[in-house]
């Protein structure tokens, strides 16, 4: 009699145990489908670069560019302007379709380094386009495809993630006042 007891001992142990972990199973179910969860892409917030413009356009040794006549679809969500250390602007955006593309320029840093940063390693092909007056050269390779323009006292940097096509509308549009 005593093996009996401790066989359905045993199987009452694995059967209580079952029943919980099926029970801790559907109280998870439930407590899944009651909380709130949002799986869409977050909305990237636009930030206003204004002031950050007017500041860099005041104190750059060289015209600072921003493109004026970009849909609204192109949403800015990043400035700075570093006067002291390097008298860089940068301005990033996302764009139509979610892609990123940022404006770089400075006059102070070294074009290779400087280059090499913004296009986060691209190297300099032999292809150029000439786009909104000035000649731009392509840089592939690196995270960023980017163009390049050297000239007006400065290296201008156009680079992002969308391909050339973005790029060369944001360089179009990009004014100095």
């Amino acid at each position: 009699m005593a093996g009996s007891n401790g066989k359905s001992g045993k199987q009452k142990t694995v059967r209580d145990m079952v029943l919980s972990l099926a029970l801790i199973g559907l109280m998870a179910g439930v407590i899944y489908l009651f909380i709130p969860h949002d799986d869409s892409e977050p909305e990237v917030k636009r930030v206003d670069y204004r002031v950050e413009l007017l500041t860099a356009r005041r104190a750059a040794s060289y015209p600072v560019l921003a493109p004026e006549g970009l849909s609204a679809d192109w949403k800015s969500t990043s400035v700075r302007y570093d006067g002291a250390e390097s008298e860089a602007w940068h301005l990033g955006f996302s764009t139509p379709g979610g892609e990123y593309a940022q404006l770089e320029q400075s006059a102070t840093q070294k074009p290779g380094a400087f280059i090499d940063s913004a296009s986060q390693g691209g190297e300099e092909t032999d292809t150029t386009a000439e786009i909104g007056g000035r000649t731009w050269t392509r840089y592939d390779g690196g995270r960023y495809d980017a163009l390049v323009y050297q000239g007006d006292g400065a290296t201008t940097v156009v680079a992002g993630t969308g391909g050339y096509d973005q790029l060369a509308q944001l360089a179009k549009a990009l004014k100095a006042k």
